[in-house]
């Protein structure tokens, strides 16, 4: 990434056709890079000072590089430290479209800006102190949400929710540590500022907040990534067709033809609220051919990551088919995470229709809607059943980086329990303060290092 000393330029809408595309500006030269391009008439000379203007208003006019208008366009002036990277900042709104749009961008750069690395403006944001770390994080997890879930949650923490807890908890620790190092200046006249019960209480106070943040997890990351459904099963077992009637597309080739899927597909929709990440896999079976042997390894990888199978059984093949299916599924699948599903029950034979399995076996018909309904509601039942329920206002974890952090604090508080305990030194019940604040720390960025950030930031779209 730049260095804070330059001027940045990138492209902050998606490329394409639009109504508007808008060119973000961010560094000490954005007024000066603008103000060289900018004029309020078509014939009119560019070199406005954007730095005389007042903040946070809009200027009409044109964009003229070499002479030519490029276009008619909207320049919004952002001053520090009241803007989004605390730097001055310039977003130029031009008329949408691919070429328009790298027009004014390579204006920019030709003019004095560099390009912006993916999340450098908010990387700047974070640096200049106008969000911590676990703020810039939400930004990226808003951009993303597709759900009410998710971006309620990335709201929140945005919002500061999470660095309030955070910090608070922190600032309990550096109390009590600040006392305990407060006896060891003072350990020749056996001074005790802290008693060790009560060190010990608020430890486990405090160990208690973190383990029920860290136990929302697994609801947070249903809520921020989805579920990962697998639809798996024996060629033509309907698994295509299944996978499109989830998605009310032709999104997979449906064929009466063995294995025409050779590869996975992926899908995502949302039921009830819940995004599921469906994938279509080949079938499974022992074949020569190369092309699907590699296919099926690959749908075997993808069964076992998967968050919930669905495991599809041919009712129509009779008897054997049913009773082979079955045993394959009560053999190779977790049932927890699984379920087994009869497909083609609309052209299943009599003798199927007679029989009386122990297991409550779901039977769809991909044409009768009402069937397919019992199969979305035991999808969202049994990720229900799996996943913790998070009371309402509850702060809810949802980056794994975070869950490490705390687990990690957790494991360092513990540590001053056990050496209480041991009624060892208080060097020790230090150390272990101080790194447990250090974990903390390094949620919300006050304690990080460049491999961290640089990690973080490349994970957002360039222009953000």
């Amino acid at each position: 990434m730049g260095k804070l000393s330059e001027t940045i330029a990138a492209i902050s809408t998606p490329l394409g056709e639009g109504g508007i595309s808008v060119i973000r500006i961010s560094g000490k030269d954005a007024f000066r890079i603008t103000g060289k391009l900018f004029s309020k008439t078509k014939e009119g000379t560019t070199g406005l000072d954007f730095s005389e203007v007042q903040s946070h208003t809009i200027h009409f006019g044109y964009l003229i590089s070499d002479g030519l208008v490029i276009d008619e366009v909207l320049i919004s002036v952002f001053k520090n430290p009241n803007s989004y990277t605390g730097e001055d900042v310039i977003e130029i709104s031009s008329h949408g479209g691919v070429l328009v749009t790298q027009k004014v961008l390579s204006a920019v750069i030709r003019s004095g800006a560099i390009h912006a690395e993916p999340g450098e403006f908010t990387k700047r944001a974070f640096l200049n102190g106008r969000i911590d770390l676990s703020q810039a994080e939400a930004v990226a997890d808003l951009i993303k949400a597709k759900t009410d879930e998710a971006h309620n949650s990335s709201i929140k923490q945005l919002e500061g929710s999470l660095s309030g807890f955070i910090n608070g908890i922190r600032e309990e620790i550096i109390k009590v540590t600040a006392l305990v190092e407060l006896e060891l200046d003072f350990a020749e006249e056996d001074v005790e500022f802290t008693k060790k019960d009560e060190l010990r209480n608020k430890c486990r106070e405090i160990i208690h907040n973190l383990v029920e943040i860290i136990s929302s997890y697994i609801s947070g990351k249903v809520i921020r990534d989805g579920v990962n459904v697998v639809i798996a099963g024996k060629p033509n077992s309907g698994k295509s067709s299944l996978f499109n009637a989830l998605l009310k597309s032709d999104r997979a080739i449906v064929s009466d033809i063995s294995g025409t899927t050779r590869d996975y597909l992926e899908e995502s929709f949302i039921i009830d609220g819940i995004l599921f990440n469906l994938t279509d896999t080949a079938g499974l079976r022992l074949t020569e051919d190369i092309i699907e042997t590699e296919g099926i390894k690959r749908a075997n990888e993808k069964i076992r990551n998967a968050d919930l199978v669905i495991y599809l059984i041919d009712s129509s093949g009779g008897k054997n088919e049913l009773d082979s299916g079955l045993k394959y599924f009560n053999e190779n699948l977790n049932t927890k995470n699984s379920i087994p599903v009869f497909t083609k029950s609309d052209i299943s034979s009599a003798e199927f229709k007679k029989l009386n399995y122990k297991e409550k076996i779901l039977a769809i018909n991909l044409n009768d809607q009402k069937t397919l309904s019992f199969l979305k509601k035991g999808m969202v039942d049994r990720v229900s059943s799996s996943v913790p329920v998070v009371q309402s206002g509850k702060i809810i974890l949802t980056n794994l980086r975070h869950k490490i952090c705390l687990e990690e604090t957790v494991a360092s508080l513990k540590n001053v329990i056990i050496s209480i305990e041991k009624n060892m030194s208080g060097e020790f019940i230090s150390v272990d303060l101080r790194n447990a604040m250090k974990h903390l720390g390094e949620i919300t960025g006050e304690v990080t290092n460049d491999e961290i950030l640089n990690y973080i930031f490349s994970k957002f779209c360039i222009g953000k």
